[in-house]
Formats: structure tokens, sequence, C-alpha cells
């Protein structure tokens, strides 16, 4: 140890002493190998314990300021692709956001109705990847039975919201396409105030 710097024994390299951990049980009170070297180490010898008992060990990954590694997709974004978390060490989420949305419409599923994605998607490629009330948009709305909670099958938008609308009244859906075809459900007026449906 000369002129405020220690040589390390990990290195190899004289590095100021402020890079040294303190060790009481040394003559100089500090550790012989830098801070760097030790943590290295502690990573290196964590890793080995890790894949001794046959679990997956992360590598470290260099991230710039401003940037974080989302460990669900394994890329780097910059903060600007993160939701905020007060409680989290770094302000951040855990997960980008992408992959919270994945994760979230996963989660929404399962809760929902029961099925994963693949249980979606398969219903969507039995049906030929359209909607199965009019045949001609994309089928991205999972439709259930609002009373059991059954699964009917996967609807557009449109299709989903119209047959929420009406209620998912069969009788009202029936209504709708007899009028469509011209068959006028108008009550019949037999008194002031006193009106028949229709049969």
């Amino acid at each position: 140890m000369s002129n405020g710097t220690k040589w390390c024994r990990g290195c190899a390299r004289d590095i100021p002493l402020s890079g040294f951990a303190s060790d009481r049980n040394r003559s100089d009170g500090l550790q012989p190998r830098c801070r760097e070297c030790v943590a290295a180490y502690s990573a290196e010898h964590y890793r080995r314990r890790q894949a001794a008992k046959g679990k997956a060990v992360r590598e470290h990954v260099e991230v710039p300021a401003g940037w974080k590694l989302c460990r669900q997709c394994g890329e780097v974004k910059p903060h600007s692709e993160w939701h905020k978390n007060a409680t989290a060490s770094d302000g951040l989420s855990t997960r980008c956001k992408a992959c919270r949305a994945v994760q979230g419409r996963a989660g929404h599923l399962k809760r929902s109705y029961g099925m994963t994605e693949a249980d979606r998607d398969e219903m969507i490629a039995a049906q030929g990847g359209i909607c199965l009330i009019c045949k001609v948009r994309p089928a991205v709305h999972v439709d259930h039975c609002h009373t059991t909670g059954r699964v009917r099958g996967v609807l557009c938008f449109n299709c989903n919201t119209a047959i929420g609308k009406l209620g998912d009244d069969p009788d009202a859906a029936r209504r709708v396409v007899s009028y469509l075809e011209g068959n006028l459900w108008n009550p019949t007026f037999e008194a002031q105030g006193v009106c028949r449906q229709p049969s």
C-alpha cells in the first residue's frame, strides 16, 4: 500500500483505497481484493451455486442510464416504456408496459372466462378467424352468457356490443330480425291507453 493506493490480488492493479471494502482481520484494515473483484467473484459463486441446484441463472446485462431490462421479455427499454411504481427501488414497474399488457389480457381471460389465450385462439381458428354472427369482421371479443357464464364464441366488437345492448334476450333478437325483414311489430291499439302486443 502506497500513495493512497493498494495492489489488488484479483485484477493485479493499483486501486485507490476507497475501492476496497474494510476488513478488520487484515493488518491494513482492507480486503485483499477490490470491490469490483469481490462483486464479480460473488456473482460467479452465486451462479455456480444456483446452477448446481439446477436453477436457471440470469446473466448480467449492461443497461445504460435511463433504460431498464425487462426480465419478462429480456429486452432493454427506455424508462418511458415502463409504468411508475412508487414502492420499487427504481420507481418503475418490474415488467415493461408491453409485457404487462400481455399478462393483463391473459389474466382477464382466466379470471372472467376460465380460459387461456391458447383456448381463445383455438376457438377463433375453429371459427375461421371471423365473427360467428356477421361472418365478416375478425373475431376478437370473447362472448359469454351473463346468466350461466358459459363462453359461446368469439365475436367482433360490433356484434358483441349489439347482443349486449339487447340484454342477451333471444326474443328481442328475433324481433330485430323480423323488423329488418320488413315485418313490423307495431302494437294494436284497442282502447285509449290499452294496446295489444302481437304474438
